[in-house]
């Protein structure tokens, strides 16, 4: 479900017998909740555990399905099936399903039923809210760049430095599309190096001013080791995102935050890190949407024909491939029916061979 939906479904209570009952009451709950504890030193030999939580409440709702009646007499229903329906209507405002470390966001409606002289009969079901992110708007369609260098030492000794520029097209990205990573990684150390990538995500929890982080690397790329004195270049080198849950940007105790790493491991010295931000949404890129984005970009969605490109683009055709000489225009004249032998029906060009180059881009593509 999304933020604003209605919610129906039905209770199923299944009779044996005759029955009295008192009443069956719906509450429908969705809130987000964050525990977790940490071991503090107060001296040599003593520790004690601190505990932190927190709570915010999205859905708190309540229904009567069967209330008993106003004279004070216990409801009596045949033995068989019996059904009561119900639906409620959800806030604007939610935040999307989580399961994390410390923290969860749940949502769920249970059933009660009340029997005189008898235990509650309680029953649980839970469901899913995934709160939209459009990823066609401004702030995510524009592209993130960023620049770092880093000198390698080795006993107090200058080995050289490693820069390394990154960009990305965009902000936002939807499950199962490939992020083209252009970048170029200058080696001018004394040693190899390598250069990767990865998707971070970062869980964030807070509770009485205090928060916890987990981080986690959703998916990476190793690229070619660099020779010493040596430059590499990355051309769109495809990074595919997998099946993650959405970013989750707008709850107060807990949040869910990506980022695009390229990191150059230096021998002898720390990595070199930079990090793009990234926003993973629900809704995914329009095919026609904003002409600053890139060709390959733009036709994610569909990812199939991805496998097959190779990693440095192709050429476009020289002028003359394209478009033909007079002698080949005349070439071009339909042929003869005695020719085709009267097997094929048609207007003649649908049997001229398909264009096999990929169009090129736009001019203000390039």
């Amino acid at each position: 479900f999304g933020p604003g939906q209605a919610v129906s479904g039905r209770v199923v209570l299944e009779l044996a017998a005759a029955a009295r009952l008192g009443a069956l009451r719906l509450r429908a709950m969705g809130a987000a909740r964050v525990h977790w504890t940490e071991s503090r030193s107060a001296g040599s030999s003593t520790a004690y555990t601190q505990s932190y939580s927190d709570q915010v409440e999205f859905l708190n709702h309540r229904d009567t399905l069967l209330a008993p009646p106003d004279n004070g007499e216990i409801t009596v229903l045949p033995a068989g099936r019996h059904e009561f329906p119900f639906t409620f209507q959800l806030p604007e405002t939610l935040a999307t399903s989580f399961e994390g470390k410390h923290g969860s966001v749940r949502y769920w409606v249970k059933a009660k039923l009340h029997r005189p002289w008898s235990t509650v009969k309680k029953v649980k079901k839970e469901f899913t809210v995934i709160e939209p992110i459009d990823i066609n708007t401004p702030a995510l369609l524009a592209p993130q760049a960023g620049a770092k260098e880093k000198l390698a030492r080795a006993w107090y000794c200058n080995r050289g430095q490693v820069s390394v520029t990154a960009k990305i097209d965009r902000k936002g990205y939807t499950p199962g599309e490939v992020i083209p990573i252009f970048a170029e990684i200058d080696n001018c150390t004394s040693r190899a190096v390598v250069p990767k990538a990865a998707i971070i995500q970062t869980q964030t929890f807070i509770a009485r001013g205090t928060k916890k982080q987990k981080k986690s690397v959703v998916t990476s790329i190793v690229g070619d080791s660099i020779a010493a004195g040596k430059r590499e270049v990355w051309h769109g080198r495809a990074l595919k995102i997998p099946p993650v849950g959405p970013s989750i940007l707008q709850c107060r105790i807990i949040q869910v935050d990506y980022s695009l790493k390229v990191c150059v491991d230096i021998p002898g010295t720390s990595k070199l890190l930079l990090e793009l931000p990234l926003v993973i949404g629900t809704i995914p890129l329009h095919p026609f949407g904003s002409r600053t984005s890139s060709v390959s970009s733009q036709y994610s969605v569909n990812l199939d024909w991805l496998s097959t490109i190779p990693e440095q683009p192709e050429a476009p055709p020289e002028y003359s491939a394209v478009v033909s000489s007079p002698e080949a225009e005349q070439s071009l004249a339909p042929p003869c029916r005695s020719e085709l032998g009267g097997i094929l029906e048609g207007p003649f060009f649908a049997y001229i061979q398909e264009f096999r180059f990929r169009p090129p881009p736009l001019y203000s593509e390039v």
